[in-house]
């Protein structure tokens, strides 16, 4: 923005100082003035007669208000001028000292403004108001640049995954047009495999956009119903894999995206059952209202998860190299990031525990919404 120049902060609290220097000295000698008044007669006071010299008298003649104004007066200037150029100089190196620990932000802001979010104040010294300014700064600085870190390694890891099939199909098609005589059914089947994969990964990464933006209208939701609506879709997955799926629980409302949340059931379902026990396992999703909370619990049986693989699980393109892997409904690596996303989106929170006889249990809790 372009703005006019003006007087900087440091000038316009030395005036300050000076200014209120110069009026304390003033009210000063005005109560001095006035006192000294108080004892000073109008006219002369002759006082009696003395010995002199060899005896002679001598006429003792006290000072009028005119005398003492005549001496009064120049020397109250001279202290008032004293005043003047002591509060200039020292506001001035006062008021450098106060604002030096903004300077030191300021400069850190440039820092940052430059594109280095590195940078960090650490201001030390008694904790007044520029040291919880300075903290404030530093707090913010680092959640920034944890921000951006995040978002490039977000960026870098879509784009990988966004190339990978796209270079299959190419590869694909160098085949086919090398080999005329392949058999273009199969190919078609390949190339539409791949295809499907980049649509549900393009797909994901609209939909995690879309969480992190909130831009999604909120209405009253039933979470046991959304629960019965996403086991239900997913439970010919579940027959196939020889897996039991349960619902327990009671109605527990929201506020939030029907939408969303649907997706977020059906990602911890699908989750639940994909990353199960070959066979004999199951899944039960549970939902409840807990205080000022609704909570809906999903647990599956399964392998044992290392304790070090858990704050991974969230993040997006991270897959546990320990958990099974199949061909059908493998996933894009964003299922539980996407679920972050929503929970967050709705002020609620994900928890992550593993049990103890393997598996997992994964908590949402939500802000509870009175029907």
């Amino acid at each position: 923005m372009n703005r006019r120049p003006g007087l900087s902060t440091r000038l316009k609290l030395t005036l300050s100082y000076a200014g209120f220097l110069l009026l304390a000295g003033a009210l000063l000698l005005a109560v001095v003035w006035l006192f000294l008044l108080r004892y000073v007669p109008d006219g002369a006071l002759v006082a009696g007669p003395g010995s002199g010299v060899r005896g002679a008298p001598v006429q003792r003649v006290a000072p009028t208000r005119s005398d003492l104004q005549r001496a009064f007066a120049p020397r109250a200037g001279q202290a008032l001028f004293f005043l003047l150029v002591f509060g200039l100089l020292g506001g001035w190196l006062l008021a450098g000292r106060m604002l030096a620990p903004l300077t030191r932000i300021a400069d850190a802001a440039r820092t940052a403004a430059n594109g280095s979010l590195s940078h960090r104040i650490r201001m030390e010294g008694p904790n007044d108001e520029f040291r919880e300014l300075a903290d404030v700064f530093d707090t913010m600085l680092e959640q920034l640049q944890s921000h951006v870190t995040e978002q490039q390694r977000f960026a870098a890891n879509a784009s990988h995954e966004l190339r990978t099939p796209l270079a299959i199909s190419q590869t694909l098609l160098d085949v086919a047009r090398s080999d005329p005589t392949r058999d273009h059914g199969e190919l078609i089947e390949r190339l539409h495999t791949v295809n499907t994969r980049a649509i549900d990964l393009t797909e994901a990464l609209l939909l995690l956009s879309r969480g992190n933006n909130r831009s999604f209208t909120r209405e009253t939701v039933d979470l046991s119903l959304i629960a019965e609506e996403a086991t239900e879709t997913l439970l010919h997955l579940a027959e196939r894999r020889g897996i039991t799926l349960d619902v327990t629980g009671e109605a527990t409302h929201t506020a939030g995206s029907p939408a969303l949340l649907l997706r977020v059931v059906s990602n911890l379902v699908q989750n639940a059952i994909v990353h199960n026990l070959p066979t004999g396992g199951t899944v039960t999703v549970h939902t409840e209202s807990r205080h000022d909370a609704s909570v809906l619990q999903v647990e599956n049986t399964g392998h044992r998860l290392p304790a070090q693989l858990l704050p991974t699980l969230t993040e997006p393109f991270q897959r546990g190299t320990t958990r099974i892997r199949t061909n059908d409904h493998a996933g894009v690596g964003l299922g539980l990031a996407i679920v972050q996303s929503i929970v967050r989106a709705h002020d609620g929170t994900l928890d992550l525990t593993p049990r103890p006889t393997g598996g997992l249990v994964v908590t949402i809790r939500l802000p509870r919404h009175p029907r």
